[in-house]
């Protein structure tokens, strides 16, 4: 889309200024230079920019960001210009405005927080490189250019948070929700291991499909879609896997209190069969 001419109605750096097309409503711009030299009133041109140009329609994302600024360096806001469009051109996909505020956001006082010493610490990193495996393999190239760029090396632990910024903002998705859904099926796991006394291999094909069907179990308990499986089916797994069939209600039940929604019968029989995938090993 191509963006109209606006005029300025105040520059916050070189690289966000606030503007107005009129008749439309305020909006912020970012772009890489876009307020070099610029001043209240002047025209500002999207099409001149030798960067990609984003902009923030929505009045919360706007007053979020113009708060952000105030505490984020000016040259850190526009290298995150630039992940930005990095993640849009290796996904090929728009991604959510907000994406602006939360990573930037993350990112910077991630960083705040590994100058002090601090640990930074993600107990469902191997969990979010099985679910997202295309959004991990970005993040990690998006901790290499922070390496490169900026002189700091980013744990691992933040390969993980950065990759599931990456699948909120393509998937359009709130990051909490996501963050959320992650933290169940991690709790999920470990009552998987601790009801069937397995260690799951993270590695193993078993593994990945079991993350798979709890990753959509989970969003569709939470979107409230029905599932249904033949009763005949549910009858013989109960009798010959009681120990999986148990299992199954037991992690329905975790979903449907940290969900706060009912759990359709039908999910404990693909729950079954995958848990007793996981013990005929």
């Amino acid at each position: 889309m191509t963006l109209p001419m606006y005029t300025i109605k105040k520059v916050l750096n070189n690289s966000v200024v606030i503007c107005q097309h009129d008749p439309e409503p305020e909006v912020i711009l970012l772009g890489k230079g876009i307020g070099f030299g610029k001043k209240a009133g002047d025209l500002v041109d999207p099409a001149s920019v030798p960067e990609k140009v984003y902009q923030l329609t929505d009045k919360e994302e706007q007053s979020q960001y113009r708060e952000l600024v105030k505490h984020v360096d000016e040259d850190f806001i526009a290298f995150m210009q630039e992940i930005v469009g990095f993640i849009e051109n290796n996904t090929g996909k728009k991604v959510d405005q907000h994406i602006h505020i939360g990573l930037t956001d993350h990112l910077f006082f991630t960083m705040k927080r590994i100058e002090q010493g601090m640990e930074v610490t993600n107990p469902f990193l191997l969990e979010t490189e099985s679910l997202y495996p295309n959004e991990y393999a970005l993040a990690e190239r998006i901790v290499d250019m922070i390496h490169e760029r900026l002189d700091v090396l980013l744990p691992d632990a933040e390969i993980g948070f950065i990759a599931l910024h990456i699948h909120s903002a393509t998937t359009f998705k709130n990051v909490l929700e996501v963050n959320r859904h992650n933290q169940i099926i991690g709790q999920i796991v470990q009552t998987i291991e601790s009801r069937l006394n397995v260690k799951m291999d993270r590695s193993s094909l078993d593994y990945k499909r079991l993350l798979r069907h709890l990753r959509y179990a989970v969003e569709r308990v939470a979107t409230g879609e029905m599932v249904e499986a033949p009763q005949k089916i549910e009858k013989v797994l109960r009798e010959e896997y009681p120990l999986c069939y148990s299992t199954a209600w037991e992690l329905m039940g975790i979903m449907e209190r940290e969900l706060k929604r009912s759990v359709p019968r039908g999910e404990a029989t693909y729950l079954t069969m995958h848990l007793q995938r996981l013990t005929s090993r």
